[in-house]
C-alpha cells in the first residue's frame, strides 16, 4: 500500500509501522480452545491480547508495539460476536498488513460433540445461544465462521487433545523460529476415533502386527522401548518409514515453495496406542535428526536437511 490507511478511531496506520512484527489472529469455536491457547502463546513470550473489537485490532496492535518497543510478537485472540465476523477477519489481516507486519491465521475446532462437552462441563452461556438450544447456537456460529478456516495459515481440531498435545502443536508452530521453513508435526490417531480433519497428510499403518495381541505388550504404549522395538523390528516397517519420510520430505519442500509454514502428518492404527504412537515416534526423530545408520537407495542421509518435525499423539490413554 502507497497512502497511509485509517482505522476506525480516525488514527493513521502508517506503512512500516508494522515491520519486522509477527502477528498471529487466534480465531475459531467457541469452546476450541481459544483461552488455552492464549496463555500457551503468552507462555511462549507473545504479547497476547483477547477480545478487542475488530476494528480497533490494527491500532491496538501498533500501540503495543510502540509502548513496548521489545514486542515483535504479538498474538491477537478474535471472537465471534456477530454473523458478519468472518468479513471483519478479512479486514483486520488486510490493515494489519498494510502496515509491514507479517500477519498469521491460526482457526481452532472441534466437533459438535466435544463442545457440548465443554459447555456443560462449565456451565457457561454460548455467545450464540439467544433463545435456543446450545447445539442451535453452535451452528449458527459456524455459520458466521464460514469461509475462515479456509483462509486460515493453520487450523487444529482440538476434539480428541489434551492440553498436552494441543502445547506441542503450539509450540511446534508458534515458537521462536528454528532457522527451518516448515514446521511438521507428526500425530498419531486411532482410527475408532475418527481421522483428523485437520491432517496435510494421512497414512494408515494397520499394516503391521498389532502389538495388542502379545500379553506382555498389550498394557504398554508405543512410546515404551518394549513395544517401539516389536512395532518398529517388524517385516516392512523400515522400508514402509523410509519411503514415507521421502514422500513427507518431498510434500515439505512444496510447501517451502509455496510459502506454508505448518505441515501435520496423520499416522494412524486400530486405536492409537501402539503402532502409530511407535511409528509417528520414529519418522519425527528421522526428520528432525538424518542419521547415517539408515539410507534410501542412492540417497546419503548426511545431505538431507533436518526439518523441525515433533510427535503429537492424539489418542494415547484414552483407551
Amino acid at each position: 500500500m502507497s497512502d497511509d490507511t485509517r482505522d476506525a478511531q480516525g488514527m493513521l496506520l502508517e506503512d512500516g509501522a508494522g515491520r519486522d512484527l509477527d502477528v498471529l489472529l487466534v480465531t475459531g469455536m467457541s469452546g476450541a480452545g481459544r483461552g488455552t491457547v492464549a496463555r500457551l502463546l503468552e507462555d511462549l513470550g507473545w504479547y497476547v491480547t483477547d477480545n478487542v473489537p475488530s476494528p480497533l485490532i490494527p491500532r491496538t496492535v501498533i500501540v503495543a508495539r510502540q509502548e513496548t518497543p521489545d514486542t515483535n510478537r504479538v498474538a491477537v485472540v478474535m471472537r465471534t460476536p456477530t454473523a458478519a465476523f468472518a468479513a471483519g477477519v478479512s479486514d483486520v489481516r488486510s490493515d494489519l498488513e498494510s502496515t509491514g507486519a507479517a500477519v498469521r491465521l491460526l482457526f481452532l475446532d472441534a466437533d459438535d460433540a466435544a463442545l457440548v462437552r465443554r459447555y456443560e462441563q462449565v456451565r457457561r452461556r454460548h455467545p450464540f445461544q439467544q433463545d435456543g438450544t446450545l447445539v442451535d447456537a453452535i451452528a449458527r456460529e459456524r455459520a458466521a465462521l464460514a469461509g475462515v478456516s479456509e483462509s486460515a495459515d493453520l487450523a487444529v481440531d482440538t476434539s480428541g487433545l489434551s492440553v498436552t498435545a494441543l502445547r506441542t502443536i503450539v509450540d511446534n508452530a508458534f515458537a521462536q523460529p528454528s532457522g527451518t521453513d516448515v514446521r511438521i508435526t507428526v500425530q498419531s490417531f486411532g482410527f475408532k476415533y475418527g481421522l483428523p480433519i485437520d491432517a496435510d497428510l494421512v497414512a494408515d499403518v494397520r499394516f503391521l502386527p498389532n502389538p495388542y495381541w502379545v500379553a506382555e505388550l498389550r498394557d504398554l504404549t508405543g512410546r515404551d522401548d518394549p513395544v517401539s522395538t516389536y512395532v518398529l523390528g517388524q517385516p516392512g516397517a523400515d522400508a514402509w518409514l523410509e519411503a514415507y519420510e521421502r514422500i513427507v520430505r518431498l510434500t515439505a519442500e512444496g510447501y517451502t515453495r509455496e510459502g506454508k509454514r505448518y505441515m501435520t502428518v496423520a499416522i494412524g492404527c486400530t486405536g492409537g496406542k501402539h503402532r502409530s504412537v511407535a511409528m509417528s515416534t520414529e519418522l519425527a526423530r528421522r526428520l528432525c535428526a538424518p542419521a547415517a545408520d539408515t539410507t534410501w537407495p542412492g540417497a546419503d542421509r548426511a545431505d538431507l536437511t533436518p526439518f523441525d518435525a515433533r510427535a503429537v499423539h492424539r489418542d494415547l490413554g484414552r483407551e
